[in-house]
């Protein structure tokens, strides 16, 4: 026993994840095996380590003891189990004289006991999850033995089998050498009725026996689950709060990167110099307050001699047509405000129509509702301003062009389908 031991504590505060993968703080049993049972043998004898109520057996006999057990696990630090154990215990007084008993052999054909046992590694706080588990069990049963004894001067009488309780005390180590599976080391003290050994003793002196076993203890039940005998709350903790913190750190990180994108959007809409264009399209900025510009952002020619006519304003069947027309074909780059060369021909028509008869000319930008609203706003005025761009750089007068974004804040279609979505990202075309 004590050389396995030896060989498996340098693992013994090694973290063993099966025991915690896929349980929750504070989980229910469910998320656990709570049923095992446990095979081991060992060795049977009259005497024990620590020296008292051999009752003069001090010659030592060993015989083969071997014991089953099935443990309802209630907590990960505590189970009951009930326990089988068979054999037959031997001793030899080597004082003894005449008629007083100088042997005994006293057979078990069985016992039963139900016993509580305490884990004390599973409530650590110091090492999360040890593989190595020192336990205690105590309890209470009922022992069916026969006893023959033979005296000094070679007497030897078989008593009747008798049933009677005893008390088991169960100590040792168990260590989680793979998913459900324990090996079992331990020492059981066994405080028995006076008639065990066949020679009466005192009235408060119980006849004691030891047990030292190996053997395995094996979880039941669903394999993917680990065992709850060998679950340390601490560890379920722990595992939890590492995948919360790395969660928290993504977040965070993603939450900073999104401030510094709505920062520099910001500073792009911005029009520091008041002339209608906004920075991120102005290619003249700082232009004095009052300038007429185009859809640059740069001075327009002075025009000597200017007169001012007042016309009426008259939109034909024909002019919505080029409108919708160019509507219909106004196409960007994905998630930008770059128009498509598949655009230019109908726009060119718009800017020559605004160019002839002196239009003016609403330009809205709509988006779906994917994505941020920030973002959306953003998308759609830059949009609206890069059409202006365009039809300014064909001649279109950039002070009778308007150019706004509404975001998705002005939907004429459903955005629970792909179709509904695609119709509400649009640029409005209104002449006036």
């Amino acid at each position: 026993m004590l050389a396995v031991a030896g060989l498996l504590a340098t693992t013994a505060f090694a973290q063993n994840t099966t025991t915690v993968d896929g349980t929750t703080i504070l989980g229910p049993s469910t998320e656990y095996r709570t049923w095992s049972i446990g095979i081991n043998a060992g060795v049977l004898n009259q005497s024990n380590i620590f020296g008292f109520n051999r009752d003069g057996f001090d010659k030592l006999k060993h015989n083969v003891g071997y014991s089953a057990y099935i443990k309802k696990q209630i907590s990960p630090s505590f189970g009951l189990k009930a326990q089988y154990l068979g054999g037959k215990v031997a001793g030899v007084n080597e004082n003894a004289t005449g008629t007083m008993v100088s042997e005994f052999e006293t057979k078990l054909p069985w016992s039963v006991a139900l016993s509580g046992e305490f884990t004390a590694a599973n409530t650590n706080w110091r090492f999360f999850n040890s593989i190595i588990k020192p336990y205690m069990a105590v309890g209470l049963g009922a022992m069916n033995f026969e006893t023959t004894t033979t005296t000094a001067d070679g007497t030897a009488a078989t008593a009747e089998s008798q049933t009677k309780l005893y008390v088991p005390v169960d100590a040792g180590f168990k260590f989680a050498v793979a998913k459900g599976i324990n090996i079992d080391l331990g020492y059981q003290l066994n405080w028995a009725n006076q008639d065990f050994d066949g020679k009466a003793g005192g009235q408060y002196k119980n006849d004691l026996f030891s047990y030292a076993h190996a053997g395995l203890e094996i979880a039941l039940g669903d394999g993917s689950k680990p065992y709850l005998g060998n679950s340390n709350p601490v560890a379920t903790i722990k595992a939890n709060y590492d995948e919360l913190k790395a969660e928290r750190d993504a977040l965070m990180a993603a939450n900073e990167q999104l401030k510094s994108e709505i920062s520099t959007i910001n500073n792009d809409l911005k029009d520091d110099d008041g002339d209608g264009v906004a920075n991120k399209f102005d290619k003249c900025p700082n232009t004095p307050a009052g300038t007429k510009v185009d859809g640059s952002g740069c001075p327009l020619p002075e025009m000597k001699n200017e007169t001012k006519v007042v016309e009426k304003i008259v939109v034909t069947e024909e002019d919505k047509k080029v409108v919708d027309e160019a509507i219909k074909n106004l196409e960007f780059d994905l998630g930008k405000a770059t128009i498509r060369p598949t655009s230019y021909a109908s726009l060119n028509r718009v800017a020559a129509l605004l160019i002839e008869k002196n239009f003016s000319l609403k330009l809205a930008g709509h988006t779906d509702n994917t994505g941020s609203m920030q973002t959306n706003l953003r998308l759609s005025k830059e949009r609206a301003e890069s059409v202006k761009a365009y039809l300014v750089s064909k001649g279109a007068n950039a002070s009778r062009i308007e150019a706004t974004g509404y975001g998705p804040n002005q939907p004429i279609a459903t955005n629970a389908t792909a179709e509904g979505r695609q119709q509400n990202r649009r640029v409005e075309f209104t002449l006036y």
